[in-house]
């Protein structure tokens, strides 16, 4: 299958706030059923929810605690042990839904957008697992139902990763604009917590923020600093009236996979001054499945997962060259992740890319975008 006919369809307008994710399925998830929440005296018709609108293949849920969880509870482990063994419970095969809401709107005339909501199985893969850095990649592979009740797919698509790393000294954080720089942490604001830092599916940073971990009982949980992020791509086509976010994310690992949960400011700058147009919650839920053909993306990601290194290692490159970068979006014209996924396919072909050429495409390619 072409993979890359496939991209209009899986990035339409995004499904997360974090990268070129998935317009995505339904699944056997909930109905078209107005979205009514917070706002019961506004006309259900205005407040359907935008986003997939594709149906995706049933799928089976987990029922027991997943072993993840279990080694999560050892009581001899130390908060140290206990915090990699929750980012690591991340990892895993998931249906996952993703649904934004605004629940307040700062300015007249006081009507929120409409909700957005979407859909996606998903496999999480642990890429790096050292003492003090974890990093988790996301691999998109949907199966949809089309209008005759036939079966499509797999499509296949990166998606966004996450890397963890205990007690750094910097993190590399989003500014505004096209604007990342190197922000120094102290060594009172690092003391025993975790960063965050993740990364758009072309693998140029997205945000990063540092927080604790908490365990309890019945969950362990990691709650962000007020972080600053670019305009999300499920709003690229909206025709959104804010340039950011300013946000809160917490992670939270529950017996039966974990909820990402975002506390959204949407603001906009004007002459120095920086205002929120509204607020907004984020639900982003990670159920783990069971009996799920993931082999296409296990087979994309053996083929490319070499090239894919190649890119992160080149991007760290840069963040330890550059106090800051301008990254744009585009190269020649063409959407960034675009040229990368490109360059991926060919990994798959009967005659790949050497390792010199792969590397003199990334180089080339990174000299465009973050000159």
């Amino acid at each position: 299958m072409n993979f890359l006919r496939w991209i209009p369809v899986l990035v339409l307008s995004g499904s997360l706030s974090f990268s070129c994710a998935a317009q995505v399925a339904r699944t056997d998830g909930p109905s078209d059923a107005p979205y009514v929440f917070a706002w019961p005296f506004i006309e259900t018709s205005g407040m359907s929810p935008r986003g997939g609108s594709t149906k995706g293949a049933p799928v089976s849920l987990e029922r027991a605690p997943t072993p993840a969880w279990q080694a999560l509870q050892n009581p001899q482990s130390s908060a140290r042990e206990r915090d990699r063994a929750a980012i690591l419970a991340m990892a895993g095969e998931y249906r996952v839904s993703f649904d934004f809401l605004e629940t307040v709107v700062f300015e007249a005339p006081f009507q929120p957008a409409k909700p957005y909501r979407s859909w996606a199985t998903e496999k999480v893969y642990v890429i790096e697992d050292s003492q003090d850095a974890i990093s988790l990649q996301h691999i998109l592979e949907m199966f949809v139902v089309d209008a005759a009740g036939k079966q499509q797919g797999p499509f296949v698509q990166k998606h966004w990763r996450q890397d963890w790393a205990y007690q750094p000294a910097s993190i590399y954080a989003y500014q505004s604009g096209d604007r990342w720089a190197r922000v120094d942490v102290s060594k009172s604001e690092r003391e025993g917590r975790w960063s965050q830092s993740v990364f758009q599916v072309d693998d140029s940073p997205r945000y990063a923020s540092i927080g604790r971990w908490e365990h309890t009982p019945t969950f362990s949980a990691w709650t962000s600093a007020r972080t600053s992020r670019p305009l999300p791509r499920r709003e690229k086509s909206a025709g959104v009236d804010y340039d950011r976010l300013s946000a809160i994310n917490r992670h939270t690992i529950l017996p039966l996979g974990w909820v990402h949960e975002e506390d959204n400011l949407k603001t906009t700058d004007d002459s120095g001054q920086t205002s929120a147009r509204a607020r907004e919650i984020g639900m982003n839920r990670y159920q783990p499945i069971k009996d799920f053909d993931f082999r296409a993306a296990d087979e994309y990601w053996a083929a490319t997962a070499p090239f894919w290194r190649d890119v992160r290692i080149a991007w760290s490159e840069r963040f330890a060259e550059h106090a800051q970068l301008d990254i744009r979006k585009k190269c020649n014209g063409t959407s960034a992740y675009m040229t990368f996924f490109g360059f991926a396919e060919k990994l798959r072909g009967n005659t790949p890319p050497s390792a010199k050429a792969r590397t003199a495409f990334i180089n080339k390619t990174l000299d465009c975008i973050a000159p």
